[in-house]
């Protein structure tokens, strides 16, 4: 049987969407109420999430580094971009009350309100594309700092800085669990 990313990358991304979409509801993430809850600082079970994915994101790409079977393509960070990036983010977030993978979530479990958000999606999708050439030459210009990761910035080896950010995760996921208001 072969390889399935070898053959076939578009279908196991698809694949691994569908799971990922899956779990995002299982989690209830898609749910229009914890959005807003988290928005309100009133439910933290987004937190929880992605804090979750991302440490199991973390670990399982830096374990398939370090025996060779994935290697890192960083971007460039470009600090005014991302600034601009994040408002324009958290702004369709504030609005819509969705951010892009919880809309998806959301259309998929028949939550109809999600479709003005799947519109601003493609809508934003195609002004970005429209305006990256003026925006090559001027936002990603601004605070260009190559491809910098977080060990470096801080001056630390890899494996002394992802110790530290686990540790960090699963602190703040057991006091949010700890604190959270039932």
């Amino acid at each position: 049987m072969r390889a399935p990313t070898q053959k076939h990358p578009l279908m196991t991304g698809a694949l691994f969407g569908l799971a990922f979409g899956f779990l995002l509801q299982k989690g209830g993430v898609g749910k229009y109420n914890v959005l807003v809850g988290q928005l309100l600082l009133q439910d933290f079970t987004v937190v929880k999430v992605m804090l979750t994915a991302i440490l199991v994101g973390m670990t399982g790409v830096f374990t398939l580094r370090h025996f060779g079977k994935a290697k890192l393509h960083l971007k460039p960070t470009r600090i005014a971009a991302n600034i601009i990036g994040g408002l324009i983010f958290g702004a369709g977030f504030a609005l819509l009350g969705y951010c892009p993978g919880t809309v998806a979530v959301a259309l998929g479990q028949g939550s109809w309100d999600a479709l003005f958000g799947m519109a601003g999606l493609v809508a934003g999708s195609w002004i970005f594309a429209e305006l990256s050439g003026w925006s090559k030459r001027t936002l990603e210009t601004r605070g260009n700092l190559g491809k910098i990761t977080l060990p470096d910035l801080l001056h630390v080896p890899l494996r002394v800085c992802l110790i530290g950010m686990a540790g960090m995760l699963i602190t703040i996921l057991l006091l949010l669990e700890r604190f959270t208001v039932r």
